[in-house]
């Protein structure tokens, strides 16, 4: 087939497949990466927020709140930090019961908080704010909130791999 690969495709439907596994089989570690040569410092203060440092990345994840309506449908809403020397990616959110959060880019084309065919980009030294004018996370049907009124999510980056963590949940 002309200009056609398989291989970015076969990447991403490993990883997702990888995400819901983990996901869904009630993994108790906060982070998972591909890379098995260092292991992550991984903090989570408070649901919402969680910190991940390895030797590729270094991601600050704050205000994580997923707005749901009484069917589960609504948003995430985050701000990204990236302090890593190198751009990433957030290529998928996996939510329990094998839920997926589909990736909407932001208003610019190009640049800090764009979709592309690797996920919504997060430039190296930047904050990206999930919600309103900038990009989005769109859940729909979304099950498993805990009695805390949190949710779990995954969140799969293309350099510090899968991030596990709790976002607060607030009716929308």
């Amino acid at each position: 087939m002309k200009g056609t690969s398989t291989r970015p495709h076969t990447v991403l439907a490993v990883s997702v497949s990888t995400a819901l596994v983990l996901l869904t089989a009630g993994c108790s570690q906060d982070v998972h990466t591909g890379a098995a040569a260092t292991a992550p410092a991984v903090s989570a203060a408070a649901p919402g927020q969680v910190s991940v440092r390895t030797s590729g990345a270094d991601l600050t994840i704050t205000d994580a709140v997923a707005h749901l309506d009484r069917s589960g449908d609504g948003t995430l809403s985050m701000t990204v930090r990236n302090d890593d020397g190198v751009p990433e990616h957030l290529g998928m959110v996996a939510t329990p019961d094998s839920g997926r959060g589909v990736l909407v880019g932001g208003k610019a084309a190009n640049g800090n908080g764009s979709l592309a065919t690797a996920g919504i980009l997060l430039l190296s030294g930047t904050s990206v704010t999930f919600g309103g004018h900038g990009p989005r996370v769109l859940l729909h049907h979304v099950h498993g909130m805990t009695a805390e009124h949190t949710l779990p999510l995954a969140l799969q980056f293309g350099v510090a791999g899968l991030v596990h963590f709790q976002a607060r949940v607030a009716s929308s």
